[in-house]
């Protein structure tokens, strides 16, 4: 009797087994959606309709003291002309200001010595008219700066004017989207996700002037400014 109850826990244990092998596996109940990603970039253009010159003024002199008060009278004279012709205060801004010394390298191998210093001031003017761009240049020469390191063109409604491009972008992606898809024997559904690449190119820059330019006006075409749009979308696949 003893060995009867004994086999008792085996045999619960052989049945709950059982019953569990018994049941059946569920597969999952929803099944992979099929996609396609495609990237695609639609292009605008415009014409530049406002620029910014970055120039200024760079003075030696034995001493920094000497470099920094020649420097300061030959920039407040650069600025004080460019707002006589009509540049507003808030279209000036000081972009870079530097005191460096200057050394000499002796022939005979013995160390660089200071022989004197620079000073560069340097401000970044917003030039709203690109039509006035080689007046400004001439204007420049005329009240002393030395540096005109160069310009950048702007299209000032960018951001707007750039829609067309990302219409653009998004319909080459879909024609891609429906010839690769059609390739493979299926058809474009609903879309799932569409993410825009945002990628700052900054202004276009203009070949660097120089500060010995000649009283004729300085020749500037401002030319097309090019906007570029990228999105990627994902649709599902019927």
């Amino acid at each position: 009797m003893r060995l009867l109850n004994a086999t008792k826990p085996a045999v619960f244990a052989a049945a709950a087994l059982l019953l569990t092998l018994s049941s059946p596996l569920r597969a999952e109940d929803k099944s992979m959606d099929r996609l396609i990603t495609v990237s695609a970039t639609g292009y605008a253009y415009a014409e530049p309709d406002r620029a910014r010159v970055s120039s200024g003024v760079a003075s030696e002199a034995d001493t920094a003291r000497a470099a920094l008060t020649a420097n300061t009278e030959k920039m407040q004279q650069v600025v004080a002309g460019l707002k006589e012709a009509g540049v507003d205060a808030k279209d000036i801004q000081t972009s870079n200001f530097s005191v460096e010394p200057r050394y000499t390298n002796p022939q005979d191998g013995s160390p660089s010595k200071i022989d004197g210093y620079r000073v560069s001031n340097q401000v970044t003017i917003l030039v709203r008219d690109v039509s006035a761009i080689g007046t400004l240049l001439d204007k420049l020469a005329t009240l002393g700066a030395n540096q005109i390191y160069g310009l950048t063109f702007e299209v000032s409604k960018a951001e707007t004017l750039k829609d067309d491009a990302r219409k653009e972008a998004v319909a080459n992606a879909r024609r891609r989207a429906e010839l690769l898809a059609g390739a493979a024997g299926a058809e474009v559904g609903e879309v799932v996700s569409i993410a825009e690449d945002v990628q700052y190119s900054g202004p276009r820059p203009m070949a660097m002037a120089r500060a010995s330019m000649k009283a004729d006006s300085v020749p500037v075409e401002a030319g097309t400014e090019t906007l570029e749009a990228r999105v990627t979308i994902t649709w599902k696949l019927k």
